[in-house]
């Protein structure tokens, strides 16, 4: 299928999205229009059948027919007219709202920390005052991190009360650029533009999950071509077949009745196996892919609190040592597992740091001898703890309060990894301790996490923007993928067996998995 995207301000239109799915299909397909408005969907990309169609072009609107018929034999032919929109407001992304709205960086930082659970529109719509924002921030910080407006979960724990005043002001602020004071933004909206030229060569596809409660968190591709998710809400590891777009879950146990349910990080070991970290839940999981059972661990009830809250979990080098890392975010400490055993260590990396600073690991990796790299994402330093002596060591990034978030290592044991507060991504070469970083170009990207694929390029995406960067570190070269719908992203995985490489991601907040497939 094929045809020419138009609209009467600017005719032919390039960087529109267009999207096909076909009825009774649980897949989405998407193209992007060249330079002269044209888009093409391969033959082999649709079956035979009815098809609805969509598109995205921020400022646009399809005006017109929403279907198209495909017959397999000739080349069906839908020009699609498009309109200007009545509604822009409906179609921001977050990073567009906090471009749009009024306020300094530091005051505009705050909105990161807002995204977890339900996007910025939320907070710019409503219509409290400061006064009743209060007790609204009061009542947010008690929900946890798996929270959607679908399936709220609350804390057991209760977390430590931020700052009155910082509290006060941010109420304060929030009441500034929201609909409390007048039946409209008085500010203008502010838009990315739409994706040109290397942006434009790409296919999509975009998997429905079975549930809109599902949340695809981490989602990773094994040696057969298998997509793995874990379900950052709920109690099951989620398998994805891309040919059939079928999806199984296999449900793992509550190990703490009544605390939030829902796993987060999830790693394969050199066999195969897959590890989760089961978050408030208290423990590590590990799925054998040949039985498909699991075998759990749960923390030893001395060291198993409330606030317990295993995000990450790293199997990666265990058959160096026999032994697997893990966080608790909660307490921030760092653990590891004896698998022969099952006897845990505990190590506390910033015990000897300076008080008044945040700090939490989020993002675990480790070298070719089982010496554990992390992130922390409170603060500005990525962490080293020696395997053999426990000995931690934290080495600050060059842009300050950068929050560095999740990442990889690489073959050459440098360390990727996202800069969330600095806009970045980083490296760090783990054997001249040595950084290296490169801004992103979009306003606000917040990197959430790196992968670099087998012809050097670092992949990344983002919470706020809807959109996946693709970076050359030689050249410094970015290409900025807008992708098809609104997209909540976190871990970033490619698959570095296809020809060109592939990207997936999950839609932690849209119950779908997409892969991208740039055409260079």
């Amino acid at each position: 299928m094929s045809g020419q995207v138009t609209s009467t301000e600017e005719g032919p239109l390039e960087g529109v999205l267009v999207s096909a799915k076909r009825a009774g299909s649980t897949a989405t397909i998407t193209v992007v229009s060249d330079q002269q408005g044209r888009y093409r969907f391969p033959r082999a990309k649709l079956e035979p059948g009815q098809y609805t169609l969509r598109i995205r072009a921020v400022g646009y609107e399809l005006d017109g027919p929403r279907t198209a018929h495909v017959t397999g034999e000739n080349t069906a032919t839908a020009d699609l007219k498009l309109r200007k929109t009545h509604d822009l407001a409906a179609q921001l992304t977050n990073a567009e709202w906090i471009a749009s709205v009024p306020g300094t960086d530091q005051q505009k930082s705050v909105l990161l920390n807002c995204m977890g659970c339900h996007s910025l529109e939320r907070i710019v719509r409503s219509q409290h005052d400061a006064a009743g924002f209060l007790p609204v921030l009061q009542r947010m910080a008690g929900y946890a991190n798996q929270s959607t407006p679908l399936h709220p979960q609350r804390r057991v724990a209760e977390r430590p009360e931020g700052n009155p005043e910082s509290v006060r002001k941010q109420a304060e602020y929030f009441s500034t650029i929201n609909l409390s004071s007048a039946p409209a933004w008085r500010f203008p909206l502010k838009t990315l533009p739409r994706p040109t030229g290397r942006a434009t060569r790409v296919i999509m596809t975009e998997y429905d999950l079975p549930r809109p409660t599902i949340e695809p968190h981490d989602v990773i591709v094994d040696s057969e071509g298998t997509a793995w998710f874990s379900n950052f809400g709920e109690q099951y590891l989620g398998r994805l077949d891309p040919q059939t777009a079928k999806v199984t879950e296999y449900p793992l146990p509550n190990l703490k009745q009544g605390w939030p349910t829902g796993m987060l990080d999830l790693e394969p070991d050199t066999h195969g196996n897959l590890w989760l970290a089961l978050m408030y839940q208290g423990g590590v999981a590990k799925f054998d892919r040949k039985t498909e059972k699991f075998k759990i661990w749960a923390i030893p009830p001395d060291m198993n609190h409330d606030a317990t809250q295993q995000s990450m979990v790293m199997p990666g080098r265990s058959d160096v040592d026999g032994k697997v890392w893990m966080n608790d975010a909660g307490r921030r400490f760092v653990y590891r597992l004896d698998l022969a055993s099952g006897t845990f260590e505990t190590f506390d990396p910033f015990r000897d740091v300076p008080k008044g600073r945040p700090h939490s690991v989020y993002g675990m990796k480790a070298d070719s001898g089982n010496n554990l790299y992390f992130m922390d994402f409170g603060d500005q330093n990525i962490g080293r703890v020696d395997a053999k002596t426990g000995k931690a060591t934290l080495y600050p990034t060059p842009t300050p309060n950068s929050r560095p978030r999740r990442g990889m290592m690489d073959s050459q044991e440098r360390l990727w990894f996202g800069e969330y507060g600095a806009n970045r991504i980083g490296m760090f070469d783990t054997r001249t301790e040595r950084f290296q970083e490169w801004e992103a170009p979009t306003p606000w990207f917040a990197p959430y996490d790196v992968a670099l694929d087998r012809n050097g390029e670092a992949w990344t995406g983002s919470m706020v923007t809807d959109r996946v960067l693709r970076l050359d570190p030689q050249t410094g070269r970015w290409t900025a993928y807008l992708l098809p719908r609104s997209t909540n992203i976190r871990r970033v995985f490619v698959d570095n067996s296809t020809t060109p490489v592939t990207f997936w991601v999950g839609n932690n907040h849209g119950a779908s998995i997409v892969k991208l497939e740039p055409l260079d």
